[in-house]
């Protein structure tokens, strides 16, 4: 299985850096997500996350630093975070690190939300 590398950028879009390393089980998402196609963008980072699950089924940590995400955004994200909920219950090792700005009300807000709507523990990190 190969790693998954996205480098950011912040042209007509910001597009958020990927890092998902298929040995360490790592996969760091930071930046911002404001896309043009969220869906065609998230698509392969999905797909990573379910052969890493098929094939690998070792312990997995999701680590995001976004400063910014549009509506669209959020449904990949959640889609993400169902897909480690289904693995967490049927006994994969998940972890979740969210960074956010402590003075980002809305961010801590949206967090909280996903915990609710996934029932995934999701560490809230301020910085």
């Amino acid at each position: 299985m190969e790693n998954l590398e996205i480098e950011g950028s912040h042209k007509n879009f910001f597009i958020p850096s990927v890092s998902f390393n298929a040995k360490t089980g790592i996969c760091e998402l930071s930046g911002e997500s404001f896309l043009e196609d969220t869906v065609e963008f998230y698509k392969p980072l999905i797909n990573w996350v379910e052969d890493y699950i098929e094939l690998v089924h070792g312990p997995l940590a999701l680590i995001i630093r976004l400063t910014y995400f549009n509506t669209s955004t959020s449904r990949s994200i959640l889609d993400i975070l169902n897909i480690l909920k289904d693995y967490e219950e049927s006994g994969g090792e998940v972890v979740i690190n969210w960074h956010f700005d402590e003075n980002d009300i809305d961010m801590e807000e949206d967090i909280d939300d996903y915990i609710i709507d996934t029932g995934l523990d999701i560490n809230k990190i301020p910085f």
